[in-house]
């Protein structure tokens, strides 16, 4: 077993074991470790009382985070068209069609970290599914990265909209900022999350929805939530 560093041995000390913090106070606990040399992540892992292996219960989702979530976002547009400018307008790093899809086939080419097209453009899109989905960027109208509304999507992407998706085990993982946004913004993030999560409830999930919650840094632990004071929070 690999040895913990001092740092990781002195932030695990401040978690008080088996209990459990409500979300504003878990937060506090995780940015209260020492910081390394680098503006970390900060995360939201929920455990859902869902079965993934059921189509009805596959959560799945997006949610515009109110503070963002301190990361650039390069965003790739398919269209054609009117869409072309509507896209470009709206700050898309690159737009395009055929000639992107060969770029990406032929060169290996992944400079970006979200993809929308149009609705017309998903010919083109679907070519691309054996690089893109593993990656989990291929277009969805469930998720709104397949639509007419490209500037709108552009738009949100840039702002801070992220995507969830529960795992195997029923578990999301969301990230809500970074360090740098202080307790106020990250606390404002995670309640927008939960409530997104409780608003994608399946009516067919059946006793506790949120089984557990837990709030963590990039190299930090984990830190318990108690479920039912973040439901009531959000």
């Amino acid at each position: 077993m690999a040895r913990l560093s001092k740092r990781m041995t002195n932030a695990r000390g401040k978690v008080e074991t088996g209990r459990h913090y409500s979300i504003e106070e878990a937060i506090g606990v995780a940015l209260d470790a020492d910081a390394p040399k680098f503006d970390e992540t900060v995360e939201l892992a929920v455990r859902l009382g869902v079965d993934p292996r059921q189509a009805d219960q596959n959560v799945r989702g997006t949610c515009l985070l109110p503070h963002g979530t301190g990361k650039s976002v390069r965003v790739l547009v398919f269209a054609k068209g009117e869409k072309v400018a509507e896209a470009e307008s709206a700050g898309a790093d690159h737009v395009g069609g055929d000639e992107l899809a060969q770029r990406i086939t032929s060169e290996g080419w992944l400079e970006f970290d979200k993809v929308i097209a149009t609705p017309d453009m998903m010919a083109v899109v679907g070519r691309l599914g054996k690089v893109l989905g593993p990656r989990g960027m291929m277009p969805n109208p469930k998720v709104g990265t397949v639509t007419m509304d490209v500037g709108r999507a552009v738009e949100e992407l840039k702002a801070g909209k992220v995507e969830y998706r529960v795992e195997k085990a029923g578990i999301v993982h969301v990230p809500i900022g970074r360090r740098s946004f202080g307790a106020e913004k990250l606390l404002d993030n995670a309640n927008e999350v939960i409530a997104s999560l409780v608003r994608a409830k399946p009516a067919t999930a059946k006793g506790a929805y949120m089984r557990s919650v837990s709030i963590s840094t990039t190299m930090g632990p984990g830190v318990s939530v108690d479920p039912s004071t973040a439901q009531a929070a959000a």
